[in-house]
């Protein structure tokens, strides 16, 4: 991995940065697109003077966004959640530390509630200066003991609290509130620095009042609003229709927000009544829609489209704690007998997808997608793979088949139409037979938690795409999203030992490593690997969708506005 942050000079002093403007600072230390990691955010930066504005030098003020995207969440607690359908409405009302930058697509990391920041020589000591004056939307002042508590939470969660998120602070073994406005993070041993401040500047990440937390014993599940520092704060909210925000006055960021308001309707991703939204003009924006809409929005004058890689692999958990599948024979087998390909096209008109394993394919960590065509369960013709995979349930005792398996489907389009697909496979190639059962996503999220399921097909989501982050969040032992409860010895080691290695080359292999144990020991059964379309009517501005990775990083809508006369 390069370390371009050392080419850069020691301190971005505030007249470079003025002098430059955001641009500058861009340029300095832009991720990488490839390893969405480099390590070259710089160590120390002083943005006293910072402050953000819309990419367009006519922004105007004023209207109000309609926003076609999901708000059926299945709880409230952002921190806690895996899934956009909290996110997508509740990010307005708060900031972070540090965020990702949205006129640059999210690629360089700029200053949020903390102005600057320094970090020690041995990378072990990060220390943020928090803004003055900055007001949470109940009127009490940010001070560092709020960042502490929140940081502190998703760091190390209390007992009955899970935060998939709480595995990029593993190495945090202090967060110490120095003064009013400055926060230190002491960590046991040093990681990448832009791997840590990735992980602070993530969407999910928000800052909220240690008060809150208190008040409602650390856990937001059932608090359907609680203050933030964001642009936007709530008015009101319809369950399954529409979410209301307003324009926050006493924004610290003076002259953000442009947009006077946002509504947020609900409707499912991919879904028909999101097409029909943004079509007939019923909304303005729609994020995760289907490629069939993308390419008409495509053909209609006054309207634009964007289509970017997302944080995101869809799958089959496999449930370890109930036989059959405690035998990595079994899943191997069905492993092997999905055929990608054919999943991939079965929700080609409703989703766009990927073809992959266990790795992000998009990512310089993947195992190429011309090498990987010639391993078992990836090949064109599927017939040697089902072979083994037969080969493999006579040896683990199960030449019959297996019977009356639960087959949980998270109740969005594509995983109804790939649970399907699924089922069919499996039956006609091992006589494995399952029964579906469709279910909303809290009970999908709480039954995959307590292992109410023998399979579950659904979504998980990672932060970044190194696989520090998701091979310990959704492989790892005690993972979080670790919902096949799968633990396999050999790959905890090789985890640990891909944490610490900082040769790239030494570190590609151990990851090759990892993924070799992972196609024998299947921690779940891949199905595809996740694209976003947006689509947006033209006077719309603000924004850069095209650059994203995934939908979890640029989602405040603070620089958006509407060029309407």
């Amino acid at each position: 991995m390069s370390d371009l942050h050392h080419l850069t000079p020691p301190w971005w002093t505030r007249r470079a940065f003025l002098t430059g403007g955001a641009a500058a600072v861009a340029g300095a230390y832009a991720i990488a697109p490839g390893f969405g990691l480099a390590d070259q955010v710089p160590d120390k930066f002083d943005g006293l003077a910072f402050k953000l504005a819309a990419p367009e030098a006519n922004a105007k003020s004023g209207g109000v966004l309609r926003m076609g995207i999901p708000n059926r969440p299945p709880h409230f607690d952002i921190h806690q959640s895996g899934t956009f359908f909290n996110l997508g409405a509740q990010a307005c009302m708060f900031d972070n530390l540090i965020r990702r930058n949205p006129r640059d697509g999210g690629k360089t990391i700029i200053p949020d509630l903390a102005h600057s920041w320094e970090i020690a020589e041995d990378g072990k000591s990060y220390t943020f200066f928090l803004r003055k004056d900055v007001q949470f939307h109940d009127g009490a002042e940010l001070t560092a003991e709020d960042v502490k508590a929140t940081l502190g939470r998703i760091a190390k969660p209390p007992p009955g609290i899970s935060i998939p998120r709480s595995i990029l602070f593993g190495s945090v073994s202090e967060i110490n509130a120095r003064d009013k406005y400055t926060v230190e993070f002491k960590l046991s041993e040093p990681r990448p620095i832009n791997f840590m401040m990735s992980a602070l500047a993530s969407g999910w990440n928000v800052i909220v009042r240690k008060k809150t937390l208190e008040d409602n014993n650390y856990n937001l599940r059932k608090v359907v609003t609680y203050p933030g520092t964001g642009p936007f704060r709530s008015v009101r909210r319809v369950e399954n229709e529409v979410w209301v925000m307003e324009r926050n006055p006493n924004y610290w960021n003076k002259g953000l927000p442009y947009l006077d308001g946002v509504e947020f309707y609900h409707v499912l991703p991919f879904s028909p009544e999101m097409a029909s939204a943004i079509l007939a003009g019923r909304v303005d924006y729609v994020r995760a829609t289907d490629p069939v809409t993308t390419r008409k929005a495509k053909v209609t004058q006054g309207m634009s489209t964007a289509t970017y890689y997302q944080s995101v692999v869809h799958a089959t958990w496999v449930n370890n704690k109930k036989k059959p599948f405690d035998d990595p024979r079994v899943r191997r087998a069905m492993h092997l007998v999905l055929d990608k390909p054919v999943l991939v096209e079965v929700v080609k008109d409703v989703a766009p997808m990927m073809f992959g394993g266990f790795i992000y394919p998009f990512s310089e960590f993947a195992t190429p997608k011309e090498e990987l065509t010639k391993r078992l369960g990836y090949q064109p013709d599927p017939t040697a793979a089902i072979n083994e995979a037969r080969a493999l349930m006579v040896a683990a005792g199960h030449a019959d088949g297996i019977k009356g398996l639960d087959y949980m489907v998270r109740d969005v389009a594509i995983f109804k139409l790939w649970s399907q697909a699924v089922q069919a496979m499996l039956k006609q190639t091992l006589n494995i037979e399952c029964h579906l059962r469709t279910v909303v996503e809290s009970v999908w999220f709480d039954d995959t938690a307590n292992g109410h399921f023998d399979l579950a097909i659904g979504a998980i989501v990672s932060t970044l795409l190194d696989p520090s982050d998701y091979f310990n969040a959704w492989y790892g032992k005690d993972g979080p999203q670790n919902y096949s409860f799968w633990d396999n010895q050999a790959f905890q080691v090789l985890t640990r030992q891909i944490d610490q290695e900082v040769n790239a080359a030494n570190r590609l292999g151990l990851i090759r490593q990892a993924e070799a144990i992972m196609e024998e020991d299947p921690p779940f059964l891949p199905v595809a690997w996740e694209n976003i379309n947006d689509v947006w009517y033209n006077y719309v501005k603000g924004h850069n969708p095209a650059e994203y990775f995934g939908v979890y990083d640029i989602v405040r809508l603070d620089t958006i506005w509407l060029d309407k006369s």
